[in-house]
C-alpha cells in the first residue's frame, strides 16, 4: 500500500512538470512581450528563436553528461598469491 502511494505521488510530480507545446509557446511569447517586443515584428520572432535555441543548447548540455550510451571499462584487479 505504501509503495502504491509513493508511486502515485511520483507519477503526479512528473506529470505536473510536463508542459504542452502550446503552453510553452504562450510562455515564450509572454516572456518576449515582457522584454518590450510586440507581435508580428522581426524582433519578436528573433526573441522567440533565441529562447528556443537556448532551450535546445541547454538540453544538449545536459545530455552530454549522460554516459549510459557510451561504452565503459570495468577494471577490477585480481590478486593472485604466488605458489610456495
Amino acid at each position: 500500500m505504501k509503495f502504491r502511494t509513493v508511486l502515485l505521488l511520483l507519477t503526479a510530480a512528473v506529470v505536473a512538470g510536463c508542459v504542452s507545446s502550446e503552453e510553452q509557446r504562450a510562455r515564450d511569447e509572454e516572456k518576449c512581450r515582457s522584454y518590450g517586443f510586440t507581435k508580428r515584428n522581426d524582433a519578436f520572432a528573433e526573441c522567440l528563436q533565441r529562447i528556443e535555441l537556448d532551450r535546445r543548447a541547454e538540453f544538449r548540455r545536459r545530455s552530454e553528461f549522460d554516459d549510459w550510451d557510451r561504452p565503459f571499462v570495468v577494471y577490477r584487479p585480481i590478486v593472485v598469491a604466488p605458489r610456495p
